[in-house]
């Protein structure tokens, strides 16, 4: 095995464990930092692949922004942050529809690309410029719709924030 093989071997165990514990976190604060070093180590996957611009829009949006967002969405509106008052008792539903998702998307994926067509690491032949024509031109419209969306959460969490003096 190579180095790079080696280093997408540490990235997912770091990337899994850390996806884990984002979803049992009691703490809402410490959920969103393991979702830090999740996305993390996915940017750190695309540099392995050779995607630089990739991973460090990766890392530049989803951590820098995306999480930043949320933690600032959660603080601003005073949610209840311990798994205490947000826990209904029903985790094990939860974990069993878990368990069959997995192992439907298992299945879908492995059907759609089976693993002997598999290629080992490809590198990305695009150039940064064919990414900007490509997300300004053909997905500019999810583009602008995922911001949209960010600032409608960002007024939503406001709104919810101010207190009503009437």
């Amino acid at each position: 095995m190579s180095a790079q093989e080696y280093a997408f071997i540490v990235m997912a165990v770091i990337g899994g464990l850390s996806a884990i514990a984002v979803v049992t976190a009691r703490n809402v604060v410490h959920a969103a930092l393991y979702l830090v070093v999740t996305l993390l180590t996915v940017g750190g996957v695309y540099l392995l692949l050779g995607a630089e611009f990739v991973a460090w829009v990766q890392i530049l949006i989803y951590v820098g922004a995306i999480v930043i967002l949320f933690l600032f969405g959660l603080m601003l509106t005073k949610a209840p942050i311990g798994r205490d008052t947000l826990d209904n008792q029903q985790r094990w539903l939860g974990a069993i529809v878990a368990v069959g998702v997995f192992a439907g998307l298992v299945f879908l994926i492995q059907a759609a690309f089976p693993v002997q067509d598999a290629v080992a690491f490809q590198t990305f032949q695009g150039d940064t410029g064919s990414v900007g024509d490509a997300l300004f031109s053909s997905y500019v419209l999810p583009f602008e719709a995922v911001s949209f969306l960010l600032l409608a959460a960002l007024i939503g969490a406001i709104v919810l924030a101010r207190k009503d003096d009437a």
